[in-house]
C-alpha cells in the first residue's frame, strides 16, 4: 500500500541527548525504540544479555531492506514495525517495514532534499497509534502508524516565515503530553509547539534573530520549571516548555553555523558539542519562572560533528570532527578532563548497550568498545556489505536483541540475542 502525501550535513536529527527529563512517548508492548534515540531520547538501550564480542564478520545479518531510499535518517520501532525516510522518485519517503524486512507501507512527504548531501535527515516520532515526521524541506506531518494515512500536516517554513537551511532542516520532532514540538527557526520565532492531534499552534516561542539549527530539542525539568532546550544556527536557547517564553540564549557560534548537536540535560547542566568551536558544559540557574546560564568548563579536545555524545557513569563518550587526529574522545563529566583520546574505527556516530558502545565509522565499519574510561579497545569490528562512495551517516540502534544500521537506501538487521522465535 502507498500513500501520496502533499503536506502543506548536517543531521541535527544527528545529535544525542543522554539523561534528559524527556519522558518516552506511548508506544505498544513488544521492541520498542519509537522516537530519536530511544524511548527516553537519551540513545541507551535497556537490552541486556548480548555478547561481549563478535565472530569474524560480525553478528548473524538476518537481512537487508533495499527501497527505504537514500538518506541519513536512523530507525524508529513500535508494535511491530520499523519506520524510516529517504529520498524515493524525488520524494521525501516515509517507509514502514515489518521486522521480517518487508514494507508495509509508504508516505510521500512532499519534494525530496536534493540540495548539498541529498537525503532524508529526521528520525519519525511513533507516539500511540500515530507518527509524527519533519521532512528536510519543513513538512511536518501526522499519520497513522499502522496504515500511513495522513491525518494532517503544516509546512512550518512557510507557515511561520522561516528560511532553509544550507543542508536542510535536520531535527526529529519531539513529543511533549499533548504537543509536538518543532523549531522552524527566525526570525518570527524559534520554536513551536503544535497540537498534535490537530497540528494547531499552541504557542511559539520569540524570534532570537538566528535561523534554525540542525540540533533536534530536548526536555527538561529543574525546580519545577519545564524547559525546551535546543540549538539555533548561533546560539544553544532555552524556552518555557509550557508557554514557549525564551528563557535564555547563550551565544555558541561555529563556522558555517553548523550547530547540530541536540542538548545534553544532566543535574541541573546542559552539555553542547559541536564541530571546530568544541564542547561546554553549562549550569542552569532556575528562579521561579526565569532561567539562566553559566559556562562550568570548556573544552576543544572533544567537537562532536553529528554522531552524538554518550554520558555514561560519569564520562563523555564521542568523536571528534577534526581528521588531523584520533578520533574518539572520552572527558570526565564533572572537570572536562580528557581521559583518553583513541582512533576506534574513525570518525562516526555511537549507540550504549549493555556495558558496551556500538560505534559506526562513516566509512562503513562497525566496532564494539566496553564502555569505559580506561580506554578505546575495539573488541570487534565488521564492515558493512555493499561497502560505496556514500556516507554511513546514520546513527546505529539497539533493540529486540537486533543491531540496525543504516547506509544510503539500505537499512541491515543484525542478530545480537537469542535467535527470534
Amino acid at each position: 500500500m502507498r500513500n501520496s502525501g502533499d503536506a502543506s550535513v548536517a543531521f541535527g536529527a544527528l545529535a544525542l541527548a543522554v539523561l534528559t527529563f524527556a519522558p518516552p512517548v506511548v508506544a505498544a508492548d513488544g521492541p520498542q525504540w519509537p522516537q530519536f534515540h530511544g524511548p527516553r531520547r537519551d540513545n541507551i538501550s535497556t537490552e541486556t544479555g548480548l555478547p561481549k564480542s563478535w565472530p569474524d564478520g560480525g553478528p548473524k545479518l538476518l537481512w537487508t531492506a533495499r527501497a527505504v531510499g537514500h538518506g541519513f535518517a536512523s530507525v524508529s520501532i513500535a508494535d511491530g514495525l520499523i519506520y524510516t525516510a529517504g529520498n524515493a522518485d524525488e520524494k521525501t519517503r516515509i517507509t514502514a517495514i515489518d521486522l521480517d524486512g518487508r514494507t508495509r507501507w509508504t508516505f510521500d512527504n512532499g519534494a525530496a532534499w536534493t540540495g548539498s548531501h541529498p537525503g532524508t535527515r529526521g528520525v519519525p516520532t511513533i507516539d500511540g497509534d500515530r507518527l509524527y515526521h519533519e521532512s528536510p524541506l519543513g513538512n511536518v506531518v501526522c499519520l497513522d502508524a499502522k496504515t500511513g494515512r495522513k491525518i494532517w500536516g503544516v509546512n512550518i517554513l512557510q507557515r511561520f516565515g522561516a528560511k532553509g537551511l544550507t543542508w536542510a532542516l535536520s531535527e526529529s520532532l519531539l513529543i511533549d503530553g499533548d504537543r509536538v514540538i518543532c523549531c522552524p527557526g527566525g526570525p518570527e520565532t524559534a520554536v513551536v509547539a503544535l497540537e498534535k492531534t490537530t497540528g494547531q499552534v499552541v504557542w511559539k516561542s520569540p524570534g532570537t534573530g538566528d535561523k534554525a539549527g540542525y540540533a533536534s530539542p530536548t526536555l527538561a525539568e529543574q525546580d519545577g520549571l519545564r524547559m525546551i532546550l535546543t540549538m539555533t544556527s548561533r546560539a544553544l536557547i532555552g524556552v518555557n516548555a509550557d508557554n514557549g517564553e525564551l528563557l535564555w540564549r547563550f551565544e555558541h557560534v561555529t563556522p558555517f553555523e553548523e550547530n547540530i548537536f541536540m542538548p545534553l540535560y544532566h543535574d541541573g547542566h546542559v552539555f553542547i558539542s559541536t564541530q571546530t568551536t568544541g564542547s561546554v558544559k553549562l549550569r542552569i540557574r532556575v528562579d521561579g519562572q526565569e532561567a539562566s546560564v553559566e559556562p562550568v568548563w570548556r573544552s576543544t579536545e572533544l567537537d562532536n560533528h553529528h554522531g552524538g555524545v554518550v554520558l555514561l557513569g560519569g564520562h563523555l563518550y564521542g568523536s571528534c570532527a577534526r581528521r588531523n587526529r584520533a578520533q574518539w574522545v572520552c572527558l570526565d563529566w564533572e572537570t572536562g578532563r580528557v581521559k583518553y583520546v583513541r582512533p576506534g574505527v574513525g570518525k562516526g556516530s555511537l549507540t550504549y548497550a549493555d556495558e558496551m558502545l556500538y560505534t559506526l565509522s562513516e566509512r562503513h565499519t562497525m566496532g564494539l568498545v566496553r564502555a569505559t574510561p580506561d580506554g578505546h579497545e575495539v573488541v570487534s569490528r565488521f564492515d558493512l556489505p555493499d561497502r560505496d562512495k556514500t556516507l554511513s551517516w546514520a546513527h546505529p540502534v539497539v533493540c529486540g536483541g537486533r543491531l540496525y544500521l543504516r547506509n544510503s537506501d539500505r537499512i541491515y538487521a543484525y542478530q545480537l540475542g537469542a535467535a527470534d522465535e
